[in-house]
């Protein structure tokens, strides 16, 4: 039986893809194209939006009750809103937003029962549902994430020491910077190699590197779907680990991927290496 997911953002451009993608998988099968109230293609059909043909499903701002997972790339504000729903609902949510604040994190995790969390006012007797969460839902992203995670094991107790710098591109539409996904990797590396500082570009005279920064650089550039590369520099060799995509299917693959892995899974909060296996 085909797994029905829901796409909330189904009229921004990476709801667009996982419309065409979905509309052709048999194994999934769309019961709602969701968007904001006021957006402008409200009522349309969906598939006439992403350029693909009709699909009988109409852009709404209704929630609905019969979907397996709802997958969702929009922009934060919407995406809590979509939480909220979600939890009142028991359905499960493949999050692909970035840029959520601090304490927006802090809701999403008590929304999935993190015990971290569950102190939080209001948490006690609140249902909790089944979330993957994940900065990038490309599956080379996350294999690069694995992958840095054993450089940075191998290379942390270096007598030389090791300098990090985290260099990322993305198309002008971007509205966050640095990307989700180069925090991230960030994150591995600081968890394992001990990093206590971020730096974010350099200019003037900012003197001798620490090796206790991990630096960050954005790029924004016409249409680039996406890019990282993962700077480890030593005294006489450097390793880069890079990935890049060529378009916006690798995200959209990714996502309906978890989205059929966690519908029927048990409440917590997952990621894409849940996903992969890895």
């Amino acid at each position: 039986m085909p797994t029905r997911i829901a796409i909330h953002g189904a009229a921004g451009r990476m709801g667009q893809r996982l419309i065409a993608l979905a509309n052709v998988d048999p194994q999934l099968r769309i019961v709602a194209a969701l968007e904001s109230a006021g957006h402008p293609a409200l009522g349309q059909d969906a598939g006439i939006v992403a350029g693909m043909g009709e699909t009988g499903i109409l852009l709404s701002n209704q929630f609905p009750l019969e979907a397996d997972a709802v997958i969702d790339f929009s922009i934060p504000a919407a995406a809590m809103d979509l939480l909220e729903q979600c939890v009142e609902s028991d359905t499960p949510l493949v999050l692909a937003t970035t840029g959520f604040s601090r304490q927006q994190q802090g809701v999403i995790r008590q929304a999935a029962g993190k015990q971290a969390v569950d102190h939080l006012a209001g948490s006690e007797g609140k249902r909790h549902i089944p979330i993957v969460w994940a900065p990038s839902m490309s599956t080379a992203v996350n294999l690069t994430m694995k992958l840095t995670e054993v450089a940075a094991q191998a290379l942390k107790n270096l007598p030389s020491g090791v300098d990090v710098e985290i260099i990322e591109r993305h198309h002008r539409f971007k509205e966050d910077a640095p990307s989700g996904t180069a925090l991230r990797f960030g994150q591995i590396v600081a968890d394992i190699m001990g990093q206590t500082e971020q730096t974010h570009g350099r200019e003037g005279r900012p003197g001798q590197r620490p090796q206790s920064e991990i630096g960050f650089h954005a790029v924004r550039t016409g249409d680039n779907p996406g890019e990282h590369t993962i700077v480890f520099g030593m005294l006489g060799e450097t390793l880069e680990l890079r990935v890049a995509a060529s378009g916006r299917d690798c995200y959209a693959q990714g996502a309906l991927l978890a989205a059929k892995w966690l519908a029927n899974k048990p409440a917590g909060l997952y990621n894409m290496n849940d996903v992969l296996g890895l």
